[in-house]
């Protein structure tokens, strides 16, 4: 009893151990995460600021889009940072309070970007499906709401399992097999009984991202019902070219969510280096990735961008003339 209770008064730092079995590879592995984290910084600020600073963007499709953009701003750094710290300066000690911090704002905002793509996918079918009904069932007022509707969500199914996991003794080996305080690493580490957050969790997830991924399924097989309608070909091929980088996205999105939940659950034999590549992967390639196809490709916030590029390259240039 005397181990435990020292260790709730004065709780020690966890160790994070990177990649495990290719600890003499990190410096490489980090070239294409570090890439990664550079291109999410200037792709979803670039985005960010083109929608927040461009009146003419201020509308509920491209504030859906804004939100994706912070989500993965705060998402990416997150993570990213510190494991590059570990990568490169093998900087591998956080703090109890900053291990728990960590995994709060990871599986927060999972639930967050979850809830604003299904809003996004919402939006769309409406848009496409329904255009006369779009300015009356989708409004600037709504699309905030759903924003704060997700973060309420996710945060409310997090709080109870931050407090259940941090109320747990942790008296075994304070190493963390993995890059990042991921929760069920740091729950194999507590020498207590966890099937309670165990069960918590996987159904939690489950529900969520299983009610999330059926409503977006929904809304894309109907969105592709009426594009396939379009009397133009070009336009067919346009609409479904947009749609299918959305869905690429998504299901990576959601396939590696569940693989990286299934995988650290039932192991199925797996090498521990794989089970946590996969998890950094979905982690990090979706922050990547949403600014070039939600934000970047679409034509009026490159327009947006362009006028951003342009207003901030007219004083210097007007400076040095």
């Amino acid at each position: 009893m005397s181990a435990p209770n020292r260790s709730n008064a004065s709780p020690l730092p966890f160790l994070l151990t990177g990649i495990p079995d290719v600890e003499a590879l990190h410096v490489w592995i980090s070239i294409p995460f570090c890439i990664a984290y550079t291109m999410a910084l200037l792709g979803n600020t670039l985005v960010l600021l083109a929608v927040g600073l461009d009146r003419s963007l201020h509308e509920p499709m491209y504030c859906f889009i804004a939100m994706l953009a912070i989500i993965d701003l705060i998402f990416s750094s997150a993570i990213i940072p510190k494991m590059l710290a570990v990568f490169w300066l093998d900087s591998r000690e956080i703090g109890f309070e900053a291990c728990f911090v960590q995994m709060f704002f990871i599986h927060t905002f999972t639930a967050v970007e979850s809830g604003v793509l299904l809003a996004m996918s919402l939006d769309r079918y409406v848009a496409i499906c329904h255009p006369l009904r779009y300015s009356t069932v989708v409004a600037d007022p709504r699309a905030i709401q759903a924003g704060l509707l997700s973060l309420a969500r996710g945060a409310g199914t997090m709080i109870p399992l931050t407090c259940l996991l941090t109320s747990l003794p942790y008296c075994r080996s304070r190493v963390i097999p993995h890059s990042y305080c991921d929760h069920m690493a740091v729950v194999g580490l507590a020498c207590a009984d966890t099937a309670t957050s165990h069960r918590y969790s996987l159904s939690v997830a489950t529900l969520l991202v299983g009610t999330d991924s059926a409503f977006i399924a929904f809304s894309y097989c109907m969105i592709l019902r009426a594009v396939l309608r379009l009397p133009f070909h070009k336009a067919r091929l346009k609409a479904l070219g947009t749609c299918g980088s959305h869905v690429f996205v998504i299901l990576i999105f959601y396939i590696g969510g569940f693989l990286s939940m299934y995988l650290q659950t039932f192991t199925l034999g797996l090498a521990p280096h794989i089970q946590v590549l996969v998890s950094d992967l979905y982690l990090t390639v979706p922050s990547t990735l949403n600014p070039l196809v939600y934000g970047i490709k679409v034509k009026q916030i490159q327009d947006g961008i362009c006028r951003l590029l342009g207003q901030l390259a007219g004083p210097r240039s007007s400076q040095a003339a």
